[in-house]
Order: structure tokens, then C-alpha cells, then sequence
């Protein structure tokens, strides 16, 4: 199964739906244009069904084969909305709208999996159902989730899921998965410390919260370094420190701590959150200062079934001669989660050649990934739903 060749003939019409998404970004659950266009597209190919608002601005285009023995339903999802960056490209189509550009290749994503199911509408060749998921708010929205409860899975049945994301510094038309943790739970939070503000003259009049935060700055990389077990990954990071005071000679009464922490398994992520509120509120109480703590829960770990991921990496071996299965895992997150933790499946990656990372602002899909990605989204229907 190399490249489809009808994809080589629809390349320049994927092209121009991609560079149209890329030039009109939008933001999170606002992507009203984009999802418009998707659910245009997916009728003018003939979808079985068509739906839009689930998960608030989500599409779902229904594709059933030429025979439904087996009942099979199988989910490809891809995300729509785009990224708070200034764009600095320089492309004839770059971003229309300022302050809001495709920074992470959701466009190349949506556009590869129309293609996909413009050629699944076509051939049908394929015994089962085929339900396209058109996603948004991956970017810190959990879009993911909000289609999850409006009843994704149970009113199509769906059965498994597969996802891809496009990866800068892998060789187009490659591509890169492991089995088990793929990307990470993403979990921020909200330290806010209160102490006794006064003259930086005078700090033996006062509780101070800068040093305060400080020292628990510090502190709380003991919890990576001695509290979790060095074979297992996570991250903390504080992000943001600010005060209620902008004054050089003030010691202030509030400092806040902003930051985010990263595990790849469900157990240290209960040990990060007991370390950071433990650190917390014990350092702050032996400065004399007292520390709320809000920890929040973000996206949970991106997890590939082993047996998916087997399909999902034959399936990708096919399209391009070999495939990378022992790529580390990330430290990012992907809501794509919230699916895998409901049904069996696979994410993985599509190699986006010699590019700007993902979030930088001079970023920009590689359209040469296109054939490669949208046959694997139609491989995965194929192979797992072979035609009687």
C-alpha cells in the first residue's frame, strides 16, 4: 500500500483547502469558518451523514462500505483550530487575521483527512463504517473531551481511533509511534502566597514572598529529582512569578507562581501533585507565609494500545517502506487522549521534513506530507475493514 495514487491527483485540490484553512485561523471552539467549510466539503462528497456541533464546533462525516457484515466502526480524527501566535512566515498565504495563525499544523491535519474522505466517498472499498471526527480546541480547550460527552463514541459506535500529528525534523512522508505512553498528562497550577508586605528597607518588619517563592521555586525541583523514580519521566516547571507590586523598594504582600507539570504515567502524576502542594505549604509555613495551592488537571496521557499500534505502524510501513517505532515519547500534551481513554487505538506521527518546530511562529505545514498522510488515514480504514 505506497502512496495512493489518487492522492497524487488530489494534491493540488488538498493543497488549496489547506492554504485556505491557513490563511483564516481561528481559536479554539471558535472555528465556525473552519468547521463550516469542513462540513461543506464532507457533503459535496457524498458522506452518509454529516453532523456539526458535537463537542460545541466539532464535524462528524459518516462513510459506510460497500457491505456492513462486520459492523465495524472505526474513528479518524483530526483537530481544526489554530494557535495565539504572530505569524512570521512571509507566505503569499499566510494569516489573514493578526495575532492568530496555524503555528501547529491543525490546517494540514483537517485537510489531509478530507482527503481521505473524499477518497473513502469515492471507492468505499472497505467492509464497515468510516466515521471522520473534525476536532477543535486541541490547543488547551479539550476539545477532545467535549466531543467525548456529547456522545461521540455511543452514537456512532465506534470502536477504535486513530490519530496523526505532523513532526518537524522527521523526513516527509515518514513516519514515527511507539506502544504505551505516547504524550503527556498536562497538568498546570496556581500558587498563591501571602505573606506581610512592607519597606524592602525594613524586611524584619515584614514576611517576606519573594524570598518565599524562591525557595520554593527551588524546593520543588526535588520532587523530579528525589521523589520520583529516576527511570520514570516528568516534568516541573514554573512558568510565570508576579507580585502585586512593580515598585523596586516594596517587599510584596502577594506573590503568585504559575507553572505546569508533566508525567507519562498515572502514579507520578499523583506524585507530582502531592510533592508541589507538600513543598508549598510547608516552605511557606516555615518562611511565616501561607501558600494556597490550586492544582489542575489537565489532558491525561496520550496512550497507544499495543495491538493498534501494530495495525497503525503495518499501515504506515506499507506507505512508506519503513517506520520509526522506537521514538521516545513527548513531554507535550494531545487531547486526543480523552478518545484512547474510551476506545482502543493509535497516535502517530507524519514527518514534516526540515521545518520550523510546531508553535514558532515561522512555522508552516509541508503540503509534500500530504499523500503520505492522507493514505494512512484511508489505509487505516482499509486495512482494518478489508473489503469481502
Amino acid at each position: 500500500m505506497p502512496v495512493k495514487n489518487r492522492f497524487a491527483e488530489l494534491l493540488p485540490e488538498i493543497t488549496a483547502w489547506r492554504r485556505d484553512f491557513h490563511e483564516h485561523p481561528e481559536l479554539l471552539y471558535d472555528v465556525h469558518r473552519t468547521a463550516g467549510r469542513v462540513a461543506e466539503l464532507l457533503r459535496e462528497f457524498g458522506c452518509d451523514e454529516v453532523v456539526e456541533g458535537i463537542g460545541r464546533t466539532g464535524v462528524v462525516g459518516v462513510i459506510k462500505g460497500k457491505t456492513d457484515s462486520k459492523g465495524r466502526v472505526i474513528g479518524l480524527r483530526a483537530d481544526m483550530d489554530a494557535l495565539p501566535i504572530i505569524e512570521q512566515t512571509g507566505l503569499d498565504y499566510a494569516s489573514k487575521t493578526p495575532g492568530k495563525m496555524h503555528a501547529c499544523g491543525h490546517d494540514g491535519h483537517t485537510a489531509m483527512l478530507l482527503g481521505a474522505a473524499k477518497y473513502l466517498a469515492e471507492t468505499r472499498n472497505f467492509d464497515g463504517t468510516a466515521v471522520v471526527i473534525f476536532q477543535p480546541a486541541e490547543e488547551g480547550g479539550a476539545g477532545g473531551e467535549a466531543m467525548v460527552r456529547d456522545g461521540l463514541v455511543s452514537r456512532w459506535n465506534i470502536q477504535e481511533f486513530y490519530g496523526m500529528h505532523n513532526m518537524p525534523g522527521i523526513p516527509v512522508g515518514t513516519f514515527a509511534i511507539k506502544p504505551g505512553a505516547m504524550m503527556a498528562a498536562t497538568d498546570q497550577f496556581d500558587i498563591t502566597i501571602t505573606g506581610k508586605g512592607g519597606h524592602a528597607a525594613k524586611p524584619h518588619e515584614c514576611i517576606d514572598t519573594t524570598l518565599t517563592a524562591a525557595q520554593i521555586i527551588v524546593a520543588m525541583q526535588s520532587v523530579v529529582s528525589r521523589n520520583v523514580d529516576p527511570l520514570k519521566n516528568a516534568v516541573v516547571s514554573v512558568c510565570v512569578v508576579s507580585t502585586d507590586s512593580t515598585a523596586h523598594n516594596v517587599i510584596p504582600q502577594v506573590v503568585t507562581l504559575k507553572g505546569t507539570a508533566r508525567s507519562l504515567n498515572p502514579a507520578v502524576r499523583e506524585q507530582l501533585e502531592e510533592g508541589i502542594r507538600r513543598i508549598s505549604t510547608n516552605i511557606a509555613a516555615a518562611m511565616g507565609a501561607v501558600a494556597e495551592v490550586d492544582y489542575q488537571r489537565g489532558y491525561p496521557v496520550t496512550m497507544n494500545d499495543d495491538q493498534a499500534t501494530e495495525w497503525a505502524a503495518e499501515v504506515a510501513r506499507e506507505i512508506a517502506g519503513d517506520v520509526n517505532l522506537s521514538m521516545q515519547p513527548m513531554m507535550g500534551g494531545e487531547d486526543f487522549s480523552y478518545m484512547l481513554n474510551e476506545r482502543p487505538g493509535a497516535y502517530i506521527f507524519v514527518g514534516n521534513g526540515d521545518t520550523a518546530m510546531v508553535h514558532h511562529p515561522a512555522y508552516n505545514f509541508n503540503d509534500d506530507a500530504i499523500p503520505a498522510g492522507s493514505s494512512w488515514y484511508a489505509g487505516m480504514v482499509e486495512s482494518r475493514m478489508p473489503a469481502a
